[in-house]
């Protein structure tokens, strides 16, 4: 008895361990096909299903190594802002819904902002997580778009938006409203100082963010497939009781409708935006733009 308690069962503990320890997510599945992809491959095809197309959400860091010359880019601080400003709570209170986002994204809010160079042109970034609760617009990541145009400013560098959101962030009320006329003003910086100001409309980006700055850059890029609009379409159909054409407010639609400019697969965005870049602040080199 003494070595089966000593030796076997200690022995079947840590087996059952190690099995456990494995990682839940190793195969990711396309929402489309069904396919499924090991996640390394998903990760070095810059989180698009090879097969498909199909372009997954992406981690704001990777957009930054994928964007920036070298992937070496500089992160730019951002305001702190007060945590809960209206004491929000319904089935969760609205501290603990950020303390939980914050643990799985690693990041204190939905916006993170970097500063580099894309294809020798200098040029400042931001990125929306919607991993962190739904990339809603509150005063956190108002202040951080404000915070990297202003940045894009003193650089004399061009700015370039990754929307991903479902709007405006119901926690924080009017506080979070105002954050679109506050971005607004902010764009109208940028102009003032003649800076080209690029916006990468990315799946999805809806609500106050498309009522907003996500729809006053200079040039708007949608990568392929992406729900863009202000209300979703099940509640538009809803609403007006009649089924929408197909393939309405994504990205090839709009493109179709003049919203968007273009539609860029992910491979392309980075040559397509240093492209941009050049053309926009006469910049030398080729300045020629995919059809």
């Amino acid at each position: 008895m003494n070595w089966i308690n000593n030796v076997v069962r200690p022995k079947i503990r840590s087996l059952w361990s190690a099995k456990r320890d494995v990682p839940e997510n190793l195969w990711v599945k396309c929402p489309e096909t069904g396919e499924m992809v090991f996640h390394r491959d998903l990760e070095a095809n810059q989180w698009v299903i090879p097969n498909s197309g199909y372009h997954m959400r992406m981690p704001p860091k990777e957009r930054f190594v994928q964007l920036f010359d070298g992937s070496d880019y500089e992160a730019i601080a951002t305001p702190a802002v007060t945590q809960d400003p209206l004491k929000f709570r319904d089935e969760k209170r609205y501290v603990d819904r950020l303390r939980d986002s914050r643990a799985k994204t690693g990041n204190d809010d939905a916006v993170l902002v970097g500063a580099g160079r894309v294809e020798g042109n200098a040029v400042v970034a931001a990125v929306q997580d919607f991993d962190f609760m739904g990339g809603s617009l509150g005063t956190a990541a108002g202040e951080a778009i404000i915070r990297g145009m202003e940045e894009a400013v003193a650089r004399s560098a061009a700015f370039v938006m990754f929307t991903a959101s479902g709007g405006a962030r119901m926690q924080e009320g009017i506080l979070s409203l105002m954050q679109m006329p506050r971005t607004t003003v902010a764009v109208e910086m940028l102009r003032e100082a003649g800076l080209p100001y690029l916006v990468v409309l990315t799946n999805p980006t809806l609500g106050g963010v498309t009522a907003s700055y996500a729809m006053l850059g200079d040039v708007h890029i949608a990568e392929p497939g992406a729900l863009i609009g202000f209300a979703g379409p099940r509640v538009i159909e809803q609403t007006i009781r009649e089924k929408l054409p197909e393939g309405f407010q994504r990205s090839e639609y709009l493109h179709e409708h003049g919203m968007v400019d273009l539609v860029v697969h992910r491979h392309e965005m980075r040559a397509t935006i240093g492209r941009l870049v050049r053309l926009l602040t006469h910049a030398k080199g080729t300045a020629l733009i995919p059809a």
